[in-house]
C-alpha cells in the first residue's frame, strides 16, 4: 500500500491502534480521485509489517480499494510476511480476503546470522511458514534473501539458496545489505570492526547466486529478482516500466501525471494531512517532485530489467542526439563486455541491456556515467 507502513510499530500509543490506521488508510483511499477507469491490476501490501493485520482489517482494505479503484479479476494482490508472525488461520482469512502472493522474509538460513541482523525468526519459522502457505493453497511466494549480512561467508550463502530452492518459491529476491551510519553496522564500520563481507566477496556472492539460480530453473529478470517462467511480479514491473501507481499509507509514494508524492512519515502528522486531504477533496498537499523529463528515469529504471530498453523508445522520449549521446557513452562498457544490443533485423527493434551478471554488477558504475554525460549537456 506504499513504502513503508508503520505497522510493525503500532499498538497501544497515543495515536491509536493498528484498528485506527487502518481506519485513517481507507478515508486517504476514498478520498483519492480514480485516474481512469480501469481497475487495479496490481495490489502490493508492504513495509513495516502488514502481516500484523487480521484477515477482517486486510478484507476492509481490499474492499475499499476495490469500491473506489476496482480490483481486476486477475489481479496481483500481494502481502509481505515476517515467518513468525503468521499462523494457519490467520493465513486462511488472508486468502479468503484475496491476497494470492506472499513475499516472505527469509533473509538467511543461519542462526546466528538472523540474529546478527536483529531478526527474531530462525530457519524453522521459515520452513514452517512454507509449510502453512501450501496448507492454505498460497503456493504462489517469494523468498528473500540478503547476501551482504554480518559474518556471512561464500559457504554460508551457498546454503542459504540451496535451501531456499528446496522450498520451491515461485519468486526469489536477493538484496545486498544497505549500510547506513547511524546503524550498529555503520558504527562497527567507524569503530573499525568489520563484520561484513568485503567488496569482492559480496561480487562473488552475486555470481554465485546468477549461477545457482537459474541452474535451478529460475530466470534473472531483474538485477535482484529472479522467477519461475510466469512468475514474475507483475506490481514491481510497474515500478522498473516508470508507469503510474498509487500509493497509500503513512511515508508512502505514489507516481501519478508524472509526479512523485509523498505522504508524512510521522503518524500524527500523516493522521492530519488525511483529515485535510480528505476535507479538500483529494488535493495533494505534500512533498511533490515534477518530473517533465524522464529520461534519466527510463535508463535507471529500465536498465535493471534483463530486456533491457528499446533504442525506439529511447529516441521517442530522448531524440536522436540524445540516443547518440546514449550510445557514445556505453561504447567502453560495451567493449568490456558490460552492455550489449540483442540482435533484431530492423534498428528500431534493437534493444539496450546489460550483460548477466558482470553488467549487473557494475550497474551503478555504468549509470553514474550516463547521468553524468546527460547532466553535461543540460
Amino acid at each position: 500500500m506504499g513504502d513503508r507502513p508503520p505497522l510493525a510499530q503500532q499498538g497501544q500509543t497515543e495515536f491509536g491502534t493498528i484498528t485506527e490506521y487502518v481506519k485513517i488508510l481507507c478515508q486517504e483511499i476514498r478520498s483519492t480521485p480514480a485516474l481512469a477507469p480501469l481497475p487495479l491490476e496490481t495490489v502490493f501490501l508492504g513495509g513495516g509489517t502488514p502481516s500484523l493485520l487480521t484477515g477482517q482489517q486486510l478484507e476492509q482494505i481490499l474492499q475499499t480499494l476495490d469500491r473506489q479503484f476496482g480490483l481486476a479479476a486477475n489481479a496481483e494482490i500481494s502481502i509481505e510476511i515476517d515467518p513468525d508472525t503468521v499462523d494457519r488461520d490467520r493465513l486462511q482469512s488472508y486468502a479468503a480476503a484475496g491476497i494470492n502472493r506472499v513475499s516472505l522474509g527469509a533473509q538467511a538460513f543461519q542462526v546466528e546470522l538472523l540474529r546478527a541482523c536483529g531478526r527474531t525468526h530462525t530457519p524453522a519459522d521459515i520452513e514452517a511458514a512454507v509449510d502453512l502457505l501450501h496448507q492454505v493453497n498460497l503456493s504462489n511466494f517469494s523468498l528473500d534473501l540478503i547476501s551482504g549480512l554480518p559474518y556471512l561467508t561464500p559457504v554460508r550463502w551457498q546454503e542459504s539458496l540451496e535451501a531456499a530452492i528446496a522450498l520451491a518459491p515461485t519468486h526469489l529476491s536477493i538484496y545486498d545489505l544497505t549500510l547506513e551510519p547511524t546503524t550498529s553496522f555503520g558504527h562497527w564500520y567507524q569503530s573499525g570492526v568489520q563484520p561484513l563481507p568485503t567488496d569482492e566477496m559480496t561480487a562473488d556472492m552475486y555470481r554465485a547466486a546468477q549461477q545457482t539460480l537459474t541452474e535451478a530453473g529460475y530466470e534473472h529478470y531483474e538485477i535482484s529478482n529472479y522467477a519461475k517462467p510466469g512468475y514474475q511480479c507483475r506490481h514491481n514491473r510497474v515500478y522498473w516500466e516508470n508507469r503510474s501507481y498509487y500509493g497509500f499509507g503513512m511515508a508512502a509514494a505514489s507516481y501519478t501525471h508524472h509526479q512523485r508524492f509523498t505522504r508524512p512519515r510521522q503518524r500524527s502528522i500523516y493522521y492530519q494531512w488525511v483529515q485535510d486531504y480528505q476535507a479538500v477533496g483529494g488535493a495533494i498537499d505534500c512533498p511533490v517532485t515534477v518530473y517533465p523529463e524522464q529520461l534519466l528515469d527510463t535508463l535507471m529504471l529500465g536498465m535493471r530489467l534483463s530486456e533491457g530498453l528499446s533504442l525506439s523508445k529511447l529516441e521517442s522520449e530522448a531524440g536522436e542526439r540524445s540516443l547518440q549521446q546514449i550510445l557514445a557513452c556505453l561504447e567502453p562498457f560495451q567493449r568490456r563486455g558490460w552492455v550489449e544490443f540483442t540482435h533484431q533485423t530492423s534498428t528500431s527493434s534493437q534493444r539496450l541491456r546489460l550483460t548477466d551478471p558482470e553488467g549487473f554488477l557494475f550497474s551503478n558504475v555504468i549509470l553514474s556515467q550516463l547521468f553524468k554525460e546527460l547532466a553535461a549537456d543540460e
